[in-house]
């Protein structure tokens, strides 16, 4: 049964599927610019483009050591927010295109003012078992889950 309580926060950590995910799709990403037959200078930009890539997106995204990382949730009184070590908690509205699956969930959200919409990975190893179900819960059939933060 659906609990009527308004409250729910979890905090995640880094998950070694996605990093071992994204490190495979990098080694074959690097792989098929040495299996082309294209120029020198176009492979060395690619292989460029790939580590920078790379060198953004796992602090950010993947390992959550970069103080911009989200790595927490909550739903209280005010609505939900994300948690990052530079701003605290923010203000987000929850997208419809979010998605609660067994294996993982993708948060897509909109920070308030701002018209970007962002995502999150949480993998079903970045919490404990019954936090993420809780959280698939949660997300499935909220109230008000797409309202826009007031």
């Amino acid at each position: 049964m659906f609990s009527p309580s308004n409250h729910f926060e979890c905090r995640w950590h880094a998950s070694r599927y996605l990093l071992a995910a994204y490190l495979l799709a990098q080694l074959f990403a690097l792989g098929s610019l040495f299996a082309l037959d294209i120029g020198g200078w176009a492979r060395l930009a690619a292989v460029v483009l790939c580590l920078g890539h790379g060198a953004w997106t796992l602090p950010r995204h993947i390992l959550l050591t970069h103080p911009t990382a989200f790595c927490a949730l909550r739903r209280d009184a005010d609505g939900w927010q994300l948690w990052n070590a530079a701003d605290g908690w923010q203000a987000v509205q929850l997208r419809r295109d979010s998605l609660a699956l067994p294996m993982m969930v993708v948060l897509r959200f909109r920070l308030r003012g701002q018209r970007r919409v962002r995502a999150v990975c949480v993998p079903r190893d970045g919490l404990a078992p019954e936090v993420h179900r809780r959280l698939r819960v949660r997300l499935k059939f909220s109230r008000r889950r797409w309202a826009a933060p007031e």
